[in-house]
């Protein structure tokens, strides 16, 4: 008999303070039309932020144990923790053994990932072969948790995508697939484009690095278009070929959630429908390492993904890095 990882439950978490696009024009009114502009362009008609003193592990911890909840799983049950962040609580230690501590899961083990927006993908496949291979684990709970805001500039127009919030998702093992397969795509050639320069051995921090602003994230170089527009078809046809499946076969797919021209683009090269989608960047903003899983839940909680779907996610983030994989709806 095989043993395989499904998806028991997901859950999500947007924090309380309602940030408009109206807000968004007063904070950016030194640059006339420019939020109308990236409405029009991305779909991002708000975004939810936390307090100012919370950090990224305070914004996962609703969202860990409502998706625990749901598993009929209490913290002491779990075996191991993965979260994804690009906007973590410290450099080190890694922001899933805080996590750990704050939700009391004793008995877990964690690491994190640190892919950017391709983290959650990354975490499910990850989570998905390290149950599937060791019979001593049996529950994974597995996190992406963005903050973004707080490591930006407030006057960077770059504020304007970025919403705080956190998707969970709760592996266990079975006899029948769940996981399906997972891919895996990057190029560090564009590892400078969209980073925090002066946060790291590359550029430690200094007086001089903060007073220019270089601990804060930045976009430095614009990607081309093409990195998702030809990047997210390509790696679906990969994790298609590679699993076993056809792109015709796939019930439901989920992408990263900054653009919504991007993913009308990547479904109609696909040749999906747009019914096969969901959105949430109207509702969340971009919420980066987030946005996946919270996509992921909303769309379970209103009913569009149905039992025994075959249901794809892609994420993609700066580096680059893009990650996908497929699982059968348990």
């Amino acid at each position: 008999m095989g043993r395989f990882a499904r998806i028991a439950s997901t859950a999500m978490y947007k924090p309380e303070r309602l940030i408009s696009n109206d807000e968004m024009r007063e904070r950016l009114s030194f640059l006339p039309d420019f939020v109308d502009k990236m409405e029009a362009g991305t779909g991002i008609r708000q975004r939810w932020w936390a307090p100012e003193d919370w950090a990224t592990s305070d914004i996962a911890v609703p969202a860990a144990k409502l998706a625990l909840e749901r598993a009929g799983k209490k913290p002491e049950d779990v075996d191991l923790i993965i979260l994804g962040t690009d906007s973590p609580d410290y450099v080190t230690p890694a922001t899933s053994v805080v996590l750990q501590h704050k939700i009391g899961a004793v008995n877990a083990g964690t690491f994190d990932v640190v892919c950017a927006c391709a983290s959650f993908p990354t975490g499910l496949t990850a989570g998905s072969g390290i149950l599937a291979a060791n019979p001593a684990i049996n529950t994974v709970l597995v996190l992406g948790v963005y903050m973004m805001h707080k490591l930006a500039n407030p006057k960077d127009p770059m504020i304007f995508f970025y919403g705080d919030g956190a998707g969970a998702a709760v592996l266990v093992a079975d006899d029948k697939p769940g996981f399906v397969g997972g891919a895996f795509q990057a190029d560090g050639s564009f590892a400078k484009h969209w980073l925090i320069p002066s946060s790291g051995t590359a550029e430690p921090v200094t007086a001089e690095t903060v007073a220019a602003g270089r601990t804060k994230v930045t976009l430095a170089m614009r990607y081309p278009p093409e990195i998702n527009d030809d990047g997210w078809p390509r790696l679906v046809e990969k994790l298609a070929k590679d699993a076993g499946f056809a792109i015709r076969d796939i019930d439901f797919a989920i992408f990263t959630q900054v653009r919504k021209p991007t993913i009308e683009l990547v479904m109609s090269r696909l040749g999906l429908p747009m019914e096969k989608t969901h959105m949430v960047m109207e509702e969340f903003g971009y919420t980066g390492s987030a946005c996946v899983g919270m996509a992921l839940d909303d769309a379970v909680t209103k009913g569009k993904i149905k039992r025994g779907d075959l249901v794809v996610m892609v994420g993609s983030g700066v580096g680059y890095n893009q990650a996908a994989c497929a699982f059968r709806w348990q």
